[in-house]
């Protein structure tokens, strides 16, 4: 918040936006500065991938969060529309609703937070198709503006924000597909006038949609039954966002995200599940001055690279990395995490995050415990930075779940 608090506004006659959106980035990528820093880091190596609405890439929920940010291929819950939405044909109850919260960056503000709302609901005769949808708030908190003697003459609250619905269906016994559509709005920035009052501006919008699969097996290992699963989503495919009116925008953080996890059971009503998922941003790298021997080539690829559509971008991120297949093997983040579980009931977890130094260099051990009873379920995840100095360390993560059969036969009951 200092960083904004710090600039100075200057009255002008012009409207002039503030692009809050480099807080975000400034916040998001915190946790690498340390590594420029680093006598062991090569300045032309430190290049990661730059995207607009950088809030669509924070996991929102409790149970993924304890196993090291993961969950493309995990048992489906209420929050598979964030990780998975294929997922949802799977379920084992034909409808829920869930409600997450998490305090974002708490050892550096104490007022930005991540609210998500998640729901599904599972129709036709013989289970086979859902619909879901899901609804995220990301907050900055308040943000002061002063003037050029530190005096604070305005406050700005801006936010990002996204609401999605989704469809899955089974498309046979053991696999099934998922498409969501998403509308994003990001207010960012605003308007300043020339009496040094602040006023909200036209914040951007965009638009997006996911492609998921999910299969699923169920393996004999020795005498027990084991369960095999594996799946892809493809998120936040869509168009660019800009906060200028179109003079310039910016790439969605589309992501693909493959995982694989093995269920098997320890003793009666004990079971344990290893999961792993690996993530690659598909947005094509920015381009530096310093790759460039002059101006005229620099800037040509700049033009190059403002003009590429989001379509093409998917394509051109998978080879246009300046040291080659090298630094794009480094784009690829991955998650290892566990999950023991007894009767359904209670849960712990533990997991670890990882990304490479030069790419963001966030990394990181999650813990975490559930439990579930009748027909709600509470989930809890605890961050541990692995980087040092980093404002990711603490990050704690709530989630509430209802199921939404169980209240059904809950009140049917009561009623007889």
């Amino acid at each position: 918040m200092s960083l904004i608090a710090r600039l100075e506004v200057k009255k002008m006659k012009q409207i002039q936006r503030l692009t809050i959106f480099i807080l975000i980035a400034t916040m998001g990528m915190f946790t690498s500065i340390h590594a420029q820093n680093n006598k062991n880091t090569s300045k032309n190596e430190f290049n990661p991938i730059t995207t607009g609405v950088m809030s669509l890439g924070i996991n929102p929920d409790a149970r993924g969060g304890g196993m090291g940010d993961l969950g493309v291929a995990t048992d489906p819950d209420v929050n598979s529309q964030y990780w998975n939405p294929a997922k949802y044909a799977f379920a084992y109850s034909n409808a829920g609703v869930a409600l997450s919260y998490t305090p974002w960056l708490r050892k550096l503000v104490n007022d930005i937070n991540l609210a998500y709302l998640a729901g599904y609901w599972k129709f036709g005769s013989r289970d086979l198709q859902a619909l879901s949808a899901s609804l995220r708030y990301f907050s900055l908190g308040a943000i002061n503006i002063t003037d050029e003697g530190g005096n604070t003459i305005n406050s700005i609250n801006p936010y990002e924000m996204a609401v999605d619905l989704g469809y899955s269906r089974k498309l046979s016994q053991s696999f099934s597909m998922g498409v969501v559509f998403r509308f994003i709005y990001s207010d960012l920035g605003y308007n300043m006038g020339t009496d040094g009052s602040a006023s909200d501006a036209k914040g951007g919008a965009a638009f997006a949609a996911d492609i998921a699969g999910y299969q699923t097996f169920y393996p004999i290992v020795g005498r027990s039954e084991c369960q095999w699963s594996w799946g892809f989503n493809i998120s936040n495919i869509g168009s660019k966002v800009s906060y200028d009116g179109g003079n310039s925008s910016a790439f969605l953080p589309t992501n693909l995200r493959l995982g694989t996890t093995f269920l098997f059971p320890l003793a009666d009503y004990n079971t344990l599940s290893l999961n792993l998922d690996l993530n690659k941003l598909l947005v094509p790298t920015k381009p530096r001055q310093e790759d460039y021997a002059d101006k005229e080539a620099y800037q040509a690829a700049e033009d190059k690279y403002e003009s590429t559509s989001p379509i093409s971008g998917i394509f051109k991120s998978f080879s246009d990395a300046p040291g080659g297949f090298k630094e794009e093997l480094r784009e690829i983040n991955f998650s290892i995490g566990a999950e023991y579980s007894y009767n359904q009931q209670f849960f712990l977890r533990a997991g670890y995050y990882n990304e490479n130094k030069y790419k963001g260099n966030r990394k990181f051990f999650t813990f975490g415990a559930g439990f579930a009873l009748n027909v709600f379920r509470l989930d809890a995840a605890y961050v541990v930075a692995a980087a040092q100095s980093s404002p990711l360390d603490q990050t704690l993560r709530f989630s509430l779940a209802f199921d939404m059969d169980g209240i059904k036969d809950l009140v049917g009951r009561r009623r007889r």
